[in-house]
C-alpha cells in the first residue's frame, strides 16, 4: 500500500513536471513566433537596402561577441539587406605596439601616428583583424571581401592639418564604384579604416568617420555604430535613462547640457553629419549585447538610440 501511494505521488508529480515543461515550451515557441512576426515587416522594408555597420573598440576582444556580430551580418545578407562592415582595432593595435615597445600616444583622443606606428596600424588592421573577420564570415558559408581604403583608391585622404598627430588622415573622396561592384555581386565588404593620399602614403582614419562617409557616399539606409555603451543616455551612470529616439536638435541640446561628452561626441557628430547629408537614420547601440544588430533593426523597440533628421521625415 505504501509503495502504491508513493508511486501514485510520483506519477502525479511527474505529470505536473510534464505540464510545466509543456507550458514553458509553448511559451518559448510563442515568443519565437512573435519575434519572427515582428521582424517580418522590417525585413520587407529594408530588403535591397544598404546598411553600414561600424565595429571596433573593446567589443572586438570578445570572441563570442565577434561570432554573434558576424552571424547577424550574415543573416542580414541572407534576407536581402546589403551590409557593409567598417572596422577599427584600437585594443589590438595597442597590444602590438606594447609588444614592440612602442608607446601609444594620444592627443584629444586621436592616436598620434608616426612613421613607425602607421606600419603597425596597417599591419594589424589590414593583415590581421580584417582577414580574421573575412575568414569568420566565409567559414559560415557567406562570401566576404576584405579591403583597406588603399585598395582601388577606395578612401582617398590627405593629412590632417595638425602635424603633431602624424599620419592621421582626413577623407577627401570615397570611391563608391568598388563598393557597389562588390555588394552587387553578392559579397560582403569588410573595410579596414586605412586610407591613402595621392602619393600612396598610408593614413590612419577614425573608423566612425570612415563608416559615416561611406554611408553618405553609398546612399545607405542606415549607419549603425556598435559601441561599448547602451546608447545615448540622459544620465551616463544609468542605463535606464537610454534615449531611444533623437533628432538633430535634441543632440545639440544634449551636447550643450554636457549630457553627451567625451568619446561619445565624435560618434554623435559622425551621425549628425551623415543625417545632414541624407542618410535616413543613424543608430548608436550596445555591441556587448549578443545579436544587437538584429534586435535594433528587426524589433519595434530596438535596443539602442536611433538618430534622425526630422526635417527629412
Amino acid at each position: 500500500m505504501i509503495i502504491s501511494i508513493n508511486f501514485t505521488k510520483y506519477k502525479k508529480q511527474n505529470n505536473m513536471n510534464n505540464i510545466h515543461f509543456n507550458i514553458n515550451q509553448s511559451v518559448d515557441n510563442l515568443n519565437r513566433v512573435q519575434i519572427l512576426s515582428e521582424a517580418l515587416p522590417y525585413i520587407q522594408k529594408f530588403a535591397g537596402s544598404t546598411i553600414v555597420i561600424k565595429y571596433g573598440g573593446s567589443i572586438m576582444t570578445n570572441s563570442k561577441l565577434k561570432e554573434s556580430i558576424v552571424n547577424d551580418i550574415i543573416l542580414l545578407s541572407h534576407v536581402g539587406i546589403k551590409p557593409i562592415l567598417i572596422h577599427g582595432g584600437g585594443p589590438e593595435i595597442n597590444s602590438w605596439l606594447d609588444k614592440l615597445n612602442i608607446k601609444s600616444k594620444f592627443k584629444n583622443g586621436i592616436r598620434i601616428t608616426d612613421s613607425n606606428t602607421i606600419e603597425i596600424v596597417e599591419m594589424v588592421l589590414a593583415g590581421k583583424i580584417n582577414k580574421e573577420i573575412v575568414s569568420l564570415i566565409n567559414k559560415q558559408g557567406s562570401y566576404a571581401v576584405g579591403l583597406t581604403g588603399k585598395d582601388g583608391k577606395l578612401i582617398q585622404c590627405e593629412s590632417e592639418k595638425d602635424i603633431e598627430i602624424g599620419f592621421v588622415g582626413r577623407i577627401k573622396h570615397i570611391n563608391t564604384n568598388i563598393i557597389k561592384t562588390i555588394i552587387n555581386a553578392g559579397y560582403i565588404p569588410v573595410i579596414a579604416s586605412i586610407g591613402s593620399d595621392l602619393e600612396g602614403k598610408s593614413y590612419n582614419i577614425n573608423a566612425d568617420t570612415v563608416a559615416g562617409e561611406i554611408a553618405v557616399s553609398i546612399n545607405a539606409e542606415k549607419l549603425i555604430l556598435l559601441t561599448n555603451t547602451a546608447g545615448i543616455l540622459n544620465d551616463v551612470n544609468n542605463n535606464e535613462t537610454l534615449i531611444r529616439l533623437l533628432n538633430i536638435e535634441d543632440i545639440k541640446s544634449l551636447i550643450t547640457e554636457r549630457k553627451i561628452s567625451g568619446g561619445m561626441i565624435p560618434k554623435v557628430n559622425c551621425c549628425v553629419r551623415a543625417l545632414s547629408k541624407g542618410v535616413p537614420a543613424a543608430h548608436i547601440i550596445d555591441g556587448r549585447v549578443f545579436h544587437a544588430l538584429l534586435l535594433e533593426i528587426f524589433t519595434d523597440q530596438g535596443i539602442g538610440s536611433m538618430l534622425i533628421n526630422s526635417s527629412n521625415q
